[in-house]
């Protein structure tokens, strides 16, 4: 089966969501995902998404951003992310989205790394708040479709052009779909690895596509590990106890009960203070306590990470909590620029799958919500700023010729770069 559509998002995140919402009404455009459309790592998100409050901030905004990326970011990248950042704001206030507020104003809370209170959250599921309202608002839109458990295994491309997407429904059935611009948004690569805070099926899809089929990358090896997810000995995935628990004021402590680390480091420095700690202890896990906050402020904050570690055994209100670092975000990816375009013609990428260089070696908290919102925006305007064609395929155009393995094509890829990475965090 071949159809034709004007653009094809791929994925049905954050990011995917408001770059359709962002289309002119006028094209049609198709949205696949490997699951239900709810299923995504966007809905996950805890803590927060980052704004500019005043001008006034903005030099410190840009500070933390780079010193949390070891200023390996692109400091244009960065620049725009911040500046779009009130705009964002209001966009999701149209569609719904609820942020927390007194008196009729916001409520602003800190995470580790920042040097000031700049982030809005909706409880301590504020992923699912913003997600949820996004894809309720893609439902009403007549014209774009989602087709779920639908997996792209390759793209159609040609002469440094792509023309759409090769996919599979659950049957194993491939269908072929043609678009003069494809968005990939599909996430992150967390379900490659033994310990994640990620979706399973959030397996580098994209960017294995991209490893065969010569698109460049960006920064791979840019992998980030979150300090503090719930310790469990169970094989599922992981529960990640937000950052701004310790940014309102959790503490951690070591075996004998003693707090060891200032716990508001950059996550990757922090990740390597609980990993000595563990090691000195002879420990596969740290303690998190916030029992100092009181049982009202704990339960108002942080209702959903009370009930879910409450389910495993532990209260927040009365015990401190194990936990551990473990995979959690994506700051490399498919390389691209200011506008999300890839080295291929035709083709965008857009969310944790990309890499516009924001983010650096090391994510700020609370940005990447942000930054996909931004970037998938950029990613619409720049398509429909395009003249509408409709192309052939060219002759000698593939799809779909196996493409191997895609954990050995990504992990090698990350060997390559950064053998140390790899021996500690990707082998089995």
């Amino acid at each position: 089966m071949s159809e034709q559509w004007d653009v094809i998002v791929v994925g049905t995140g954050a990011a995917g969501l408001f770059c359709a919402l962002n289309l002119p009404r006028g094209l049609r455009v198709l949205m696949l995902t490997k699951d239900q459309a709810e299923i995504s790592d966007s809905y996950l998100a805890q803590g927060g998404i980052c704004v500019l409050r005043d001008a006034a901030d903005f030099d410190s905004y840009y500070e933390d951003t780079m010193r949390a990326g070891h200023y390996k970011n692109d400091p244009a990248a960065v620049r725009l992310m911040i500046e779009r950042s009130p705009e964002m704001i209001r966009e999701l206030l149209r569609y719904g989205v609820d942020f927390e507020r007194e008196a009729g104003q916001f409520i602003y809370t800190r995470e580790g790394a920042h040097s000031k209170p700049r982030i809005l959250y909706h409880d301590d599921v504020t992923g699912q708040e913003i997600t949820s309202k996004l894809l309720a608002a893609v439902r009403k839109r007549s014209n774009i479709e989602i087709l779920e458990y639908t997996t792209m295994v390759d793209l159609i491309c040609a002469d440094n052009r792509c023309y759409g997407v090769v996919a599979e429904d659950r049957q194993g059935n491939r269908s072929r779909y043609r678009a003069e611009n494809v968005v990939l948004a599909t996430g992150g690569l967390g379900g490659l690895f033994m310990h994640s805070t990620n979706y399973p099926q959030m397996t580098g899809d994209a960017l294995a596509i991209a490893i065969a089929r010569g698109i460049a990358l960006k920064n791979i090896n840019y992998i980030q590990i979150h300090p503090t997810t719930l310790y469990t000995e169970k094989k599922e995935r992981s529960f990640l106890i937000s950052e701004s628990v310790r940014g309102e004021g959790g503490i951690l402590l070591n075996a004998a009960g003693e707090r060891f680390v200032n716990e508001l480091l950059p996550r990757d420095l922090l990740t390597k203070e609980i990993e000595k700690q563990k090691a000195l202890d002879k420990l596969p896990y740290v303690r998190l306590s916030v029992v100092h906050l009181g049982r009202e402020a704990i339960l108002k904050r942080f209702p959903n990470i009370y009930e879910h570690c409450l389910g495993e055994g532990y209260d927040l209100t009365r015990e401190p909590v194990p936990v551990t670092p473990a995979q959690h975000y994506f700051m490399g990816g498919i390389a691209v620029d200011l506008s999300s375009k890839t080295s291929c013609q035709g083709l965008y990428a857009v969310g944790e799958t990309s890499c516009n260089g924001v983010h650096g070696a090391n994510r700020l908290a609370s940005n990447s919500l942000l930054e996909s919102l931004v970037f998938a925006k950029q990613a619409a305007t720049s398509i429909a700023a395009q003249p509408r064609v409709s192309r052939a395929l060219p002759v000698g155009t593939t799809a779909a010729q196996g493409l191997g393995d895609p954990k050995t094509l990504i992990f090698d890829e990350i060997r390559r770069k950064d053998v140390q990475f790899y021996e500690q965090w990707c082998r089995a």
